[in-house]
């Protein structure tokens, strides 16, 4: 059974047992959350959300949060001399999909 899943403005295909990364969520490291934004169930029996299912979760455990590697985000003009270099690391929340409730 697997799920399509909203969160950080992207939508996630999970299934039981998977570890994802996926935007910064406000939890402690080996709390529980549920996902309720569920916009499809699929398996042995398929639902679909319009826009999302009715009464279907997702619950997770959160096992680490972090920041991604540093990108540089370099712009300039070309013979302008005008140049802007700047760094950004992305946060991050590592869960682990518990169960799929649907």
């Amino acid at each position: 059974m697997y799920a399509i899943i909203e969160t950080g403005g992207k939508q996630v295909k999970v299934e039981e047992g998977q570890t994802i990364y996926i935007e910064k969520l406000n939890a402690e490291v080996g709390e529980t959350v549920t996902f309720d934004k569920v916009l499809f169930v699929g398996g042995d029996q398929v639902k679909v959300g319009s826009p999302l299912v009715e009464g279907a979760t997702v619950t997770a455990k959160v096992e680490k949060q972090g920041r991604q590697k540093k990108i540089i985000v370099f712009k300039y003009k070309a013979k302008k001399n005008q140049r802007k270099k700047q760094g950004h690391r992305q946060p991050y929340t590592k869960v682990v999909i518990e169960k799929i409730n649907a």
